[in-house]
């Protein structure tokens, strides 16, 4: 008869899933204690092994949360390990670029607790991630989500569509007549089911979606765009697109130059 593995001696640590601010990239940073709560602040500067988007970005986004509250390792000492950039461009929620994201977890696997982050906002919500957090569910690693701005649902809120029922379509084609077919695709099923439609777009290509969303959609189509979400130049508007093509000043040049949330629905 075979032997009954023995228990593992150490228990696992913990997956913290770290929201990032949403400044990423922008000219003025918005003071991190605003934007996230003392908590989270506090469980984020115990940790010293990180799987992050970009070991650069995490650095900075740690160097900030020191000056709040005090790192428990120095920066040089933070044991950081970026995700492939294949998950980056193709996402990891598939399978399909056949990352295995259980290395990564060998510290949990070892008793330490770690904290996934992104550039901006929740980790696996409209980010890479969601690979390690299956990885950990597998590997019996418990997984806990820390308190901080996720774009999405501050832009559906801000948008008075329907929060009941809502849907995350990611990015926008970027050539003109398949980025056309996929808003009236998108516009077609927010006004049959009365579902919001939201997706997100590069501040760079800001201006030419929001051209195509005003010259695309019905008159009567509700359009929402949250614009520098928890920044001091933040702006939202919800408008009709018959209000919006009355109106070439409802979104001023420097506020469309910052990441963005659309909403579109009945």
């Amino acid at each position: 008869m075979a032997a009954t593995p023995a228990p593992p001696t150490t228990a696992p640590g913990t997956l913290y899933l770290v929201p990032a601010p949403l400044d990423h990239g922008c000219d003025t940073l918005t003071p991190l204690d605003d934007v996230l709560p003392r908590g989270t602040l506090r469980t984020a500067a115990r940790l010293t092994y990180w799987i992050c988007e970009n070991a650069k970005s995490a650095r900075a986004l740690l160097k900030r949360i020191d000056a709040v509250e005090p790192l428990a390792a120095t920066l040089q000492a933070q044991q950081i390990a970026e995700l492939p950039r294949a998950v980056h461009k193709k996402g990891d929620h598939t399978g399909a670029t056949g990352f295995d994201a259980r290395p990564l977890l060998a510290a949990a696997l070892a008793g330490h607790d770690m904290g996934l982050v992104s550039e901006a906002g929740m980790p696996a919500v409209a980010d890479p991630g969601s690979s390690v957090v299956r990885a950990a569910h597998a590997l019996g690693v418990p997984v806990v989500p820390l308190v901080g701005p996720v774009s999405l649902l501050l832009a559906l809120a801000a948008s008075g569509l329907n929060g009941q029922n809502f849907a995350f379509v990611g990015y926008l084609p970027q050539e003109a007549t398949e980025r056309a077919d996929r808003i009236r695709a998108l516009e077609a099923l927010a006004l049959r089911t009365g579902q919001t439609q939201l997706f997100i777009e590069a501040p760079y290509r800001n201006a030419a979606v929001l051209q195509a969303l005003v010259q695309t959609l019905k008159p009567s189509t509700q359009l929402a765009v949250c614009a520098g979400a928890t920044l001091a130049q933040a702006c939202n508007t919800s408008l009709r697109v018959a209000d919006w093509r009355r109106r070439a000043d409802l979104l001023p040049e420097q506020v469309r130059a910052l990441p963005s949330v659309y909403a579109i629905g009945p």
